[in-house]
């Protein structure tokens, strides 16, 4: 018999019949190391601080509720938004500039807008150097 693959983003339901003929695998976002290196593999022009910067900042904003938290693919956009600026490291303006880029839906954009954008920022850049002084990101993905 065929072998189908079926992936979900969560933004709908899938009907119970068809979850009951399923095996379901859960695949969790990335650790704050494992998405350094991925984008570091993906991004070899970007600077090591503007890596950890932005996954560590990423990393907090899947802890808060939002409607859609970012993957990794809106992570590597970020980063790639961020250098094609001229940017080593992230700071507020740029992020606030760029921040579709990571978050789709305007609820979640008005809410980490209001809630501290420059807090979110600092904190990401001292667990970025936290991270770098551990001994970096680890291999390479």
């Amino acid at each position: 018999p065929p072998a189908v693959v079926i992936t979900s983003n969560r933004t709908r339901d899938l009907h119970e019949a068809l979850k009951r003929r399923c095996l379901y695998h859960w695949i969790d976002h990335p650790d704050l190391r494992r998405e350094v290196a991925i984008a570091r593999a993906r991004l070899p022009g970007v600077s090591e601080r503007l890596a950890h910067q932005v996954c560590a900042f990423v990393q907090d904003l899947r802890w808060l509720d939002l409607y859609r938290s970012p993957g990794v693919g809106e992570t590597l956009d970020w980063v790639e938004a961020f250098h094609t600026l001229g940017r080593e490291e992230i700071d507020a303006a740029t992020a606030d500039r760029t921040l579709g880029t990571l978050l789709k839906e305007r609820d979640d954009l008005e809410r980490i807008r209001g809630d501290g954008l420059e807090a979110l920022v600092d904190r990401a850049g001292e667990r970025a150097t936290e991270l770098r002084q551990e001994g970096g990101a680890g291999g390479a993905a």
